[in-house]
């Protein structure tokens, strides 16, 4: 049955109103809120329900299919890293290298590096007693350096995959996973320097009485050898992008070149992350291994119903057809990489989760790519990266990071939204500007 372009957009409309609400108000887990707002919409549009039923087992299996490993074995990495100390170890180099009297930039680009493989919630709480000493021992403001610590963890965690929002929409939207990686990579510097500045301008305006913080900071004595504690993080990410710019050469199937090119399939080269892994700890022992995996498994669980819901989400709306409406209705092909931002900007800002907000606008988007004038290898990529800048802004309240930098550094809620939360729309707005320049160039 054929609809009129209004009637499917307030369906849509009650859709998000929907999934904003259970998620922000009622607290219900993302997974089931994604899930009824696909029933909204079929049902609103008039499918039958055996259709619907069908659509959202189609669009929940295809997405896992192209991401469930990916994303376990990038949970799996993040877990190992910090069990290990290479997170510890890494920071304490650089910390070395950059000087102590440069802390605050010490904490930008060890947020930044560490951030690649670890969650930036996970990583935050990993190094906030790194944080807290140096901010004692240089007398640093601790506002200027837990906002740049936090921002560069923030800035990949936004764009880059294995993180489960850049992973999502890139599976979605059918962006180069190798591609994304270097130019999220190429996108985030300019977003972590700027997250960086405006702590550094703003954080020392900002007056802060320091509380008692509530948690405990874990410490690790262990620490490997720099060198094997960045391997894990930079060979994987050198495989992958390596893939994306070479092909197999099939005149010579088993060449060592295609052998290497080979292991650039993300999950080839995030299984050779943790192998490397391993090696940054001795004297393993089996109930350990058990414990970590277990721990990998069920945070990573959590993730992938979100994403496979999302993957669902983005079946039903494709089966309303209302890519082709949007495109009769709007003038979609002047906007292009604006629109994708502006609607993750949107989803963001309303409801807190950086990853159901670009899992929710690539489902949205996805049918829209031929409109937008982004329905090519290209223009996936671009749009996976302004719907990337989108997700940063803005952080606030309502989002699970900012109540962890704010625990984990003892500050009060008030300071935060003007540093950090001004430092996150700071971002987006940098990495929109960062996307259109490589649409310019590519």
């Amino acid at each position: 049955m054929s609809h009129s372009f209004i009637y499917i957009l307030i369906w849509l409309v009650l859709a998000i109103a929907v999934i904003v609400l259970l998620t922000t108000k009622y607290r219900l887990h993302a997974f089931f809120a994604l899930l009824i707002s696909c029933f909204i919409v079929g049902l609103g549009v008039q499918l039958p329900l055996h259709e619907i039923i069908m659509i959202i087992k189609e669009g929940f299996g295809n997405i896992l299919r192209s991401l469930g490993l990916i994303i376990i074995l990038g949970t799996t990495l993040g877990i190992l890293l910090q069990h290990t100390g290479s997170t510890d170890a890494m920071a304490s180099y650089i910390v070395r290298k950059v000087g102590e009297s440069r802390s605050a930039l010490a904490m930008s680009i060890t947020g930044f590096i560490v951030g690649l493989p670890l969650f930036c919630d996970s990583g935050y709480i990993v190094l906030s007693g790194l944080n807290k000493s140096l901010s004692k021992r240089t007398g640093t403001p601790i506002m200027v350096m837990s906002v740049s610590l936090a921002t560069g963890l923030y800035s990949v965690h936004c764009l880059i995959p294995p993180h489960p929002g850049a992973a999502s929409a890139a599976g979605i939207i059918g962006a180069d996973i190798g591609k994304l990686i270097l130019y999220g990579i190429v996108v985030a510097i300019p977003a972590a320097i700027v997250g960086f500045l405006w702590a550094k301008y703003a954080g020392k305006k900002v007056t802060v009485a320091p509380q008692e913080d509530e948690g405990p900071v874990a410490e690790t004595t262990h620490k490997p050898k720099v060198i094997k504690a960045f391997l894990p993080v930079l060979v994987p990410i050198i495989l992958i992008a390596a893939r994306s710019f070479f092909t197999i050469d099939t005149t010579a199937p088993n060449s060592l070149f295609n052998l290497l090119i080979s292991a650039g399939d993300p999950v080839i080269a995030l299984s050779i992350g943790v192998l490397l892994a391993f090696n940054c700890k001795r004297g393993w022992n089996k109930k350990t291994v058990s414990l970590l995996f277990n721990d990998a498994i069920e945070k990573a669980g959590g993730i992938l119903v979100i994403i496979g819901a999302g993957g669902a989400f983005g079946a039903i709306l494709a089966a309303t057809k209302i890519g082709e409406q949007f495109s009769e209705v709007l003038a979609l092909g002047s906007m292009g990489i604006l629109f994708p931002f502006l609607l993750t900007f949107i989803l963001k800002t309303a409801q807190g989760s950086s990853t159901v907000a670009i899992i929710t606008a690539a489902s949205i988007v996805l049918p829209l790519l031929p409109a937008l004038g982004l329905n090519n290898e290209t223009g996936k990529l671009l749009c996976v990266l302004s719907m990337g800048a989108g997700s940063m802004m803005i952080s606030h309240a309502n989002d699970a990071y900012f109540w962890v930098i704010t625990k984990f550094s003892g500050l009060e809620m008030k300071p935060m939204l003007k540093v950090y939360s001004g430092a996150t729309m700071l971002m987006g707005l940098i990495s929109l500007a960062m996307v259109y320049l490589l649409s310019q160039l590519l």
